[in-house]
């Protein structure tokens, strides 16, 4: 890896780390305002809903320009996000408007890696980014546990630094062709030129079985974040600081994961982790079992580490694949829609079941019967399409 790849990772960080950080903040500020348990949700409902709406926008404006350029103009809008919290906004519509800037800026950040690199070191590249990633959740969620437990504006104050030095870091990307440049920019035709890329992605064998993969486990990662607060309130009598630790251990584990499949898994060998997503269900289901910390850290840390182990190599994957059929950045446009309706989905739900009192034991067995069917169906289905490919004509 050279440097112009280290500059992209170090802003990727620094970017990741406030987003992280401002969650678990906004949720403090919540607790502040003595707001309903059921908004704690709704906060990642109001940042994804972004992605769902500007999806068929901003994978054209990543690829009409340079990337570095347009993760600089993300980054200034997540700057405006932040600083309008500090100033009082409520932090429903404030993170909305962070919202804003990370959709725009997620198909510029993945979509550079296919630009810059080639192929054959996609997945070592997802392995570091992912990684980064996942070191920015554990700083964010300890930044986010306990500056606001001293002081809330203070906390804002360093998020919001932290956003306006990734959007330093942004100016010194490398520049890379422009690709795939959209050949009109009105909003008709960019919707129908989305559209267009959304049934060609899912027409593809490897295109339709990674988006499908990356969908179901952001969707329920997301959720899980909120499931695994609640959870060890009650399951281990945690106060809401210590809950937010839980998911340090969960990141780690992700990282280790993310990690281990950089080194193992080839691009041409990526399918055949799904099956890791029927372990990660039932794993899941397995924290209803659990009352002791240090049992609850370790089948924490599992969790993380299957599940960094499944979406490195399916994410890289979805990528190549993205790049050669529709651009990087309408590739990650793509993946970005359908990753975040998965997310609003089960955030949704979940919001729901919280509203209407359902025990939170209940909530994670429906979760984890979820992914391991679900999982268990996709890889079936793959199994079916390849067998169907190879027999002869």
């Amino acid at each position: 890896m050279n440097r112009g790849f280290y500059i992209i990772l170090l802003a990727q960080f620094l970017s990741a780390l406030a987003d992280n950080a401002l969650l678990f903040t906004a949720i403090a500020l919540l607790r502040d305002m003595d707001a309903p348990s059921w908004h704690d949700p709704l906060l990642q409902w109001f940042f994804v809903i972004s992605y769902i709406i500007l999806a068929p926008f901003v994978g054209a404006f990543a690829d009409a320009f340079p990337k570095g350029r347009v993760m600089f103009v993300s980054n200034a809008i997540k700057f405006i996000g932040s600083t309008s919290m500090v100033l009082g906004m409520p932090p429903l519509y404030a993170y909305g408007i962070v919202g804003i800037g990370a959709a725009a800026y997620s198909p510029a950040k993945y979509g550079i890696l296919t630009e810059y690199l080639p192929p054959s070191m996609l997945v070592k590249a997802n392995g570091w980014m992912e990684g980064s990633t996942v070191m920015a959740i554990v700083l964010g969620t300890v930044i986010g546990a306990i500056l606001p437990s001293i002081n809330i504006q203070v906390a804002m104050i360093v998020i919001t630094v932290l956003y306006m030095s990734a959007a330093i870091f942004n100016i010194y990307i490398p520049k890379v062709p422009v690709d795939h440049k959209p050949p009109q920019k009105t909003p008709a035709f960019l919707i129908k030129d989305f559209w267009l890329a959304t049934k060609t992605l899912w027409k593809d064998s490897q295109g339709q079985v990674s988006l499908a993969v990356t969908t179901l486990f952001w969707g329920v990662a997301a959720t899980l974040r909120f499931v695994v607060l609640a959870w060890a309130g009650f399951a281990l009598n945690f106060t809401q600081e210590q809950s937010t630790y839980l998911m340090v251990v969960v990141a780690i584990g992700i990282a280790i994961g993310s990690i281990a499949a950089a080194r193992m898994i080839k691009l041409e060998h990526s399918v055949r982790v799904i099956p890791v997503g029927i372990v990660v269900g039932l794993l899941v289901i397995g924290m209803t079992f659990v009352s002791n910390w240090i049992v609850a850290c370790i089948l924490l840390l599992m969790i993380g580490a299957f599940s960094g182990y499944l979406v490195v190599p399916l994410n890289a994957l979805l990528q190549h694949r993205g790049h050669l059929l529709i651009g990087a950045g309408h590739s990650i446009a793509v993946q970005n829609f359908n990753e975040n309706l998965g997310i609003a989905a089960l955030i949704s739900l979940y919001t729901l079941m919280i509203k209407t009192d359902i025990h939170i034991n209940f909530i994670i067995v429906a979760f984890g019967l979820f992914v391991s069917l679900s999982m268990g169906g996709i890889y079936k289905l793959y199994q079916v399409q390849n067998a169907s490919l190879q027999k002869p004509k």
